[in-house]
């Protein structure tokens, strides 16, 4: 005869219950906040010096939320410029990306390890971080075979450090600054559309142009050397569109 406490039965279920509501919570906030996102960059934008740090909490508050990060990565070119706008991404990826790392480890670590159960290519991730760690962790940041999001509380799953996790954040450099001068161009593009702007001869367009010509493809090979080193490492594909 059992003599294991009926609570102590119920409470993992609770917990996965509470998990899973705070998960469908921050995607349900995420999608009404990509419905506000125009008149987030707008407003960003006619800040001032307070813009940069309101933008990075926003940036956060995406990532933590699954909305998607490349649009707010473009606006950051559009409205900062792209030095500026590679550096204030990075701090908002990165920190955003930590705090759904420890939520994973914590409130929301039932909810998580749900929703990635008998999923193949994580399990093969799992194991590879458990062998190589840091490694690991820097290409999965330089290679899409995983969703950023979801990648991001995946990984409070594993045995990385946390120390190793937020190093491994260099690995979303080239990425966010294909992103950002993408977003710089176009956003110079649409402030000389509009006479807002000043005026560029054919000599900048030409070295912009160059220089995000050179950006795409420095990007892309990074990109397909590290696929190819996290599949020869776990035997991942990339991950499906959507």
């Amino acid at each position: 005869m059992s003599t294991e406490d009926p609570v102590s039965k119920r409470l993992p279920v609770v917990r996965v219950l509470v998990g899973i509501v705070a998960v469908v919570a921050l995607v349900a906030i995420g999608r009404q906040f990509g419905v506000f996102l125009d008149r987030f960059v707008t407003w960003v934008d006619g800040l001032g010096a307070l813009g940069p740090v309101v933008f990075m909490l926003g940036y956060v508050a995406a990532t933590v939320a699954f909305i998607p990060g490349s649009v707010l990565t473009l606006a950051a070119g559009a409205i900062f410029g792209l030095g500026p706008g590679v550096v204030y991404v990075m701090i908002g990826a990165t920190a955003g990306a930590s705090l759904a790392f420890l939520l994973a480890r914590s409130v929301a670590r039932e909810a998580v390890a749900q929703r990635l159960s008998g999923n193949p290519r994580f399990a093969a991730i799992d194991r590879a971080v458990g062998r190589e760690g840091l490694k690991i962790v820097v290409l999965l940041r330089l290679s899409p075979v995983f969703p950023f999001n979801m990648l991001n509380y995946g990984l409070g799953l594993t045995n990385v450090r946390f120390r190793d996790y937020v190093v491994a954040s260099i690995g979303m450099l080239p990425g966010s600054l294909l992103y950002t001068y993408s977003g710089f161009v176009a956003g110079d593009l649409v402030r000389l559309a509009g006479d807002a702007g000043p005026e560029r001869g054919p000599a900048y367009y030409a070295v912009v142009g160059l220089g995000l010509a050179a950006t795409v493809a420095v990007t892309t090979i990074v990109t397909r050397t590290a696929r190819k080193a996290i599949r020869d490492a776990t035997g991942v594909e990339d991950a499906p569109a959507g």
